[in-house]
């Protein structure tokens, strides 16, 4: 089989495409022909710097395909039933970057049969993490679905960003209202076709002042995706017994804020990464992504303000430049046809 493989870490160009085995799945594993793997920054973050240890890495984190053989004790699936994965390459040295791939069952779950592989390959890391950045609030919701989140107001930043993106279409889908931040009127319509309510240029607008006016009591959760930028807004906006949810450093690794603005509304400040959260809320997460996909609450495509950038197999590199470079929109491996 096929698998793009690195052994040093590096810029992609350490990337190759090689022949490989193909994998046997050992008890409670299932082997995947892959059709799309996702590309994530963690990708090629981590094959720049952070290997962890193995002497070769097939990457990819998501990916959606079919299962193409079971092992011992499997009952959860079957040959011939479509799949998507999620945190495939964590811990382990073989991701979704490659023909087949050989999963444990918590790691995979079921692709509804009106779903596209371009979707399955888009929620895992994306998705997961909005899950968890809406599903964090000291009085809940713990899960999402319609109405979980009426009456709430949701605060996106970045809404033309993949998690911002899977943000509004969650909080949108499970009945609150939805503000996000752009910088640009392309990105604008991006989020507006995610379904955003209001959408703001903090590029041509005081973003603080335009927010406040969009919701006079406060938002109730902030999806933040640039803290070092953002947290004057943050603080400024967020209300009483509020959720900052922060799941990356875009604009910077530093953080520093006036600690009496957070003590004086009692703030909640959710720090999240997928490789370190509790099973069992990948679990909820999954279940519930599930359900949004079923009613076609979560979708991608341009019309879903999620553009997509397909790249065959051979040209992984070029997929992991253009996710550094800051690509709007999925990156996808085209691994097999449909």
């Amino acid at each position: 089989m096929r698998a793009v493989v690195y052994q040093e870490t590096g810029p992609s160009s350490v990337l190759q495409v090689v022949e490989r085995d193909l994998p046997e799945p050992g008890p409670g594993e299932v082997r995947v022909r892959v059709v799309r793997s996702g590309v994530n920054p963690t990708d090629w973050k981590f094959r720049a710097g952070m290997m962890a240890g193995h002497d070769e890495v097939v990457p990819g984190q998501d990916g959606a395909g079919v299962v193409d053989a079971v092992g011992e004790g499997v009952t959860a699936y079957a040959v011939g039933d479509r799949v998507w994965l999620v945190l495939a390459q964590h811990g382990r040295p073989y991701g979704t970057a490659a023909d087949y791939t050989v999963q444990p069952v918590d790691r995979v779950a079921s692709l509804a049969d009106a779903a596209s592989y371009d979707l399955g390959a888009s929620l895992g890391v994306p998705a997961v993490t909005a899950h968890r950045a809406l599903t964090a609030a000291e009085d809940g919701p713990h899960r999402l679905g319609p109405g979980t989140l009426a009456g709430r107001v949701v605060l996106v930043a970045g809404g033309a960003g993949a998690v911002g993106n899977a943000a509004i279409q969650l909080a949108r889908w499970s009945g609150a209202t939805v503000i996000t931040t752009v910088s640009s009127d392309a990105k604008a319509a991006l989020a507006r076709a995610a379904g955003a309510h209001h959408v703001v240029n903090y590029r041509e607008s005081d973003a603080t002042e335009e927010i406040r006016t969009i919701a006079p009591d406060g938002v109730d959760i902030a999806v933040e995706v640039a803290p070092a930028q953002n947290i004057g807004i943050d603080l400024d906006v967020v209300k009483v017994h509020g959720l900052v949810s922060i799941y990356a450093n875009n604009g910077g690794d530093e953080l520093t804020m006036p600690l009496r603005a957070a003590f004086g509304k009692n703030l909640r400040f959710q720090f999240l990464i997928l490789y370190t959260l509790h099973p069992h809320l990948v679990q909820a997460a999954v279940e519930d992504l599930n359900a949004a996909v079923a009613a076609g609450a979560l979708r991608v495509g341009a019309d879903a303000g999620v553009p997509l950038h397909h790249y065959p197999l051979e040209l992984t590199a070029a997929a992991h430049d253009a996710v550094e470079g800051g690509a709007v929109g999925k990156v996808l491996l085209e691994v097999a046809a449909d």
